[in-house]
């Protein structure tokens, strides 16, 4: 059975379901209580260049408009959803020459696109564990190694993960899957062991790697990034319902490029 990669996971992004889900999310749900807290700390210049990688239909991207920054560039790799966020953008007159940039573009291969290689960013993000969206452990550190090449010395960057150690439930759910794998019977088109592909409805099929906090700490330390915070989304603040609804926990990291 073919495993899955890069191509599975544009196809998914681009079907129907998917860009209908983040479309609404765009619209109506806007920055989570958790995301504001840390960006209005982490990121307290309005005024430096900031970078959204797999922006998909522009939620974040137009809370940070709304939030008061204004040079900001965002990314994602299925043109059904940055079309959507194009769309939004104009719609919030948040779009033009003075207004956000989206951009169809790979968080591994930011040099084949110039609009973000050639400007050095004073931030980067990467939102609703969009990295952990990158099937195999080599990309997802080779996105990392983009991200820290075109931004400043000293940036921060604000990503997203689950955590499969976060519970007692997890960890036990985690041990029998180690099993599965030990005796060759996990779903073969997964790629390594924290991998899940699964489908829900009135979203479509999701491709995520679920880390541990080791593994994190490793790759940020692989590419060139220092770790400064993290923390699971409950222990930040307590969010709405709506927002509880759209997403499960997660952990909160920011690092610093050496």
């Amino acid at each position: 059975m073919k495993k899955i990669s890069s191509d599975t996971v544009r196809a998914d992004f681009n079907d129907l379901l998917a860009v209908v889900h983040y479309t609404r999310a765009a619209h109506e749900l806007g920055l989570w209580k958790s995301e504001r807290i840390l960006i209005e700390r982490f990121f307290p210049d309005l005024s430096v260049p900031l970078l959204e990688a797999g922006c998909g239909a522009g939620r974040v991207t137009l809370g940070l408009w709304e939030l008061g920054y204004r040079q900001l560039t965002g990314f994602d790799f299925a043109e059904e959803l940055v079309d959507q966020a194009q769309s939004l953008a104009i719609e919030r007159q948040a779009a033009g020459p003075a207004g956000i940039r989206f951009l169809h573009a790979d968080a591994t291969a930011l040099d084949k696109c110039p609009q973000i290689s050639d400007l050095p960013f004073g931030g980067a993000l990467f939102m609703f564990n969009g990295l952990m969206q990158i099937p195999g452990r080599e990309r997802r550190r080779t996105a990392l190694c983009e991200l820290h090449r075109v931004c400043r010395p000293g940036a921060p960057l604000l990503f997203t993960t689950h955590d499969r150690d976060s519970t007692p439930t997890e960890r036990a759910l985690w041990r029998l899957e180690a099993l599965r794998w030990e005796r060759g019977e996990q779903d073969p088109k997964l790629v390594e062991f924290g991998d899940r592909y699964f489908e829900e409805a009135g979203t479509g099929r999701t491709f995520m790697h679920l880390p541990d906090r080791a593994e994190i700490l490793a790759d940020l330390a692989a590419t060139g990034w220092s770790h400064e915070f993290d923390a699971m989304r409950t222990e930040i603040t307590k969010e709405p319902r709506a927002v509880l609804d759209f997403s499960d926990e997660c952990r909160f990291w920011v690092a610093r490029k050496i």
